[in-house]
């Protein structure tokens, strides 16, 4: 019997032993199991939050703009832009600018919401309430970063500074 004993001790020593090594392991992978998920659940709520987050009155200026310059309708948006825009930028420039995007980058192909900021500034230049958007945009003839500023006056929406980075315009 005592052998026997001595038998199941050991094994109950080894299992012990076999558990504190794994343990570690388990927790570690556990750990790792974790942070994964916590990375897609936060990754979730960011791709939520951000196209969430957008009025439907500020995408519209967006929607109407990209098919103001595929059908090179520059005059209606320099028009429908913000009192900062006519400031910052004559129509002739801002025609010129438009001609050349369109020109070197082609027609939007598409265009995915990068991140989507919403302001409300008492100073400065953008006073008032404004809504900075980044779309990753792809082109006809290349990729860019496109930032759109847009400033609430007398109740709508107005382009107020558009800002198009890409290696193709160089």
């Amino acid at each position: 019997m005592k052998a026997f004993s001595r038998s199941g001790a050991t094994a109950q020593r080894k299992t012990k032993a076999f558990l504190c090594a794994v343990a570690p392991l388990r927790d570690h992978y556990l750990s790792i199991f974790l942070i994964f998920l916590s990375t897609l659940t936060v990754s979730a709520c960011r791709q939520d939050a951000g196209s969430g987050r957008v009025p439907s009155e500020v995408n519209e200026v967006i929607v109407s703009f990209g098919e103001n310059i595929a059908q090179e309708r520059y005059e209606q948006i320099y028009n429908e832009s913000s009192d900062l825009w006519k400031k910052d930028v004559t129509l002739e420039r801002s025609n010129e600018v438009f001609k050349t995007l369109h020109t070197k980058l082609g027609k939007v192909e598409s265009r995915t919401l990068h991140s989507a900021t919403e302001q409300q500034n008492s100073g400065g230049a953008l006073k008032g309430h404004v809504y900075i958007l980044t779309y990753q945009t792809r082109f006809e003839r290349g990729e860019a970063m496109e930032t759109f500023t847009l400033i609430e006056e007398n109740g709508r929406w107005r382009l107020a500074r558009y800002l198009v980075n890409s290696t193709a315009l160089q």
